[in-house]
């Protein structure tokens, strides 16, 4: 990747509506310019979770430019060029995906989906708040790396790494 240019990250999610967003705030807040951060889903649910994009705007990003969309979006040829794709669910993963143009570096950070927990306010909170702070601790050791002397192999061992290191 050359100095200077900024870095693409999509992140994949079935529904688009929690981890996939939240990861695309979060990544958009601490990579402080230097990241591009999207979020699409095979399946998209047409609707952001409200508790996903609270945490968003708590971090600071403003919550209206969130939406659920679907990863065609990212494979039409006028889209942007993604240097790494990130699913955040075992489901995205196991998706057959879209061809990327350009051949990004690929990696899997699974996340288990606040949006499925059932319960009363409190426990779909910390649902949703577990979910954010496994997802804060890999961005931070994505916008950590540097990823201008990266080729693509090199960049996709390390966002697969990150996955095993946060177990």
């Amino acid at each position: 990747m050359a100095a200077g240019r900024m870095f693409n990250v999509l992140f994949l999610c079935t529904g688009n509506s929690a981890r996939s967003v939240m990861a695309e705030a979060l990544l958009e807040v601490l990579g402080r310019g230097r990241f591009r951060a999207f979020s699409a889903g095979s399946q998209p649910s047409g609707r952001v979770q409200p508790l996903a994009a609270e945490l968003a705007a708590q971090l600071g990003y403003d919550p209206a430019r969130l939406r659920s969309k679907s990863w065609d979006e990212f494979a039409a040829p006028d889209a942007p060029r993604m240097d790494l794709v990130i699913t955040v669910c075992d489901n995205a993963a196991g998706e057959a995906c879209p061809f990327w143009p350009g051949a990004p570096a690929t990696a899997h950070w699974g996340v288990p989906d606040p949006a499925a927990v059932e319960g009363d306010e409190a426990t779909r909170r910390r649902a949703y708040l577990q979910a954010f702070v496994a997802l804060r601790r890999r961005v931070e050791l994505l916008v950590a790396l540097p990823v201008e002397k990266l080729d693509r192999l090199a960049l996709e061992t390390q966002a697969r790494a990150i996955a095993e290191a946060t177990r």
